[in-house]
């Protein structure tokens, strides 16, 4: 049986641009692609603390060390520049890998700036 779980997150990043007029997708500061795993034009859950809009879309990378959150096309009309969202990656595990099961979690500063990776929720 395959289940799904977090693959990853990056926790609180800041939009730093909402461009209507554009391919849709989501563009990521390179280095937090990297920190968090998640692969350019992977699926990704995007969830925005400001306004409480739930949407999916598909990442792309960005300049490293850029800071840059951009929220394109349709799904800019969810997320507003300065909005503060979550964007998750998911992945589908068989039992025998859900017994060493850890998701990565990243966090940021208000630049956008990787802080802290871990594997425990932290409250």
């Amino acid at each position: 049986m395959q289940r799904i779980f977090l693959k990853s997150k990056l926790h609180r990043v800041t939009t730093t641009a909402s461009e209507v007029d554009y391919e849709g997708s989501c563009e990521i500061d390179g280095i937090l692609l990297d920190a968090a795993g998640i692969g350019t034009f992977e699926q990704i859950q995007i969830y925005n603390i400001n306004n409480g809009n739930r949407f999916t879309t598909y990442a792309i990378r960005g300049k490293d060390n850029s800071g840059v959150i951009s929220v394109n096309g349709a799904a800019a009309h969810k997320a507003k520049v300065g909005d503060l969202l979550i964007i998750a990656s998911y992945a589908s595990y068989n039992e025998d890998d859900i017994k060493n099961y850890t998701p990565t979690l990243c966090y940021v500063d208000a630049d956008n700036v990787l802080t802290k990776v871990g594997n425990q929720i932290t409250l």
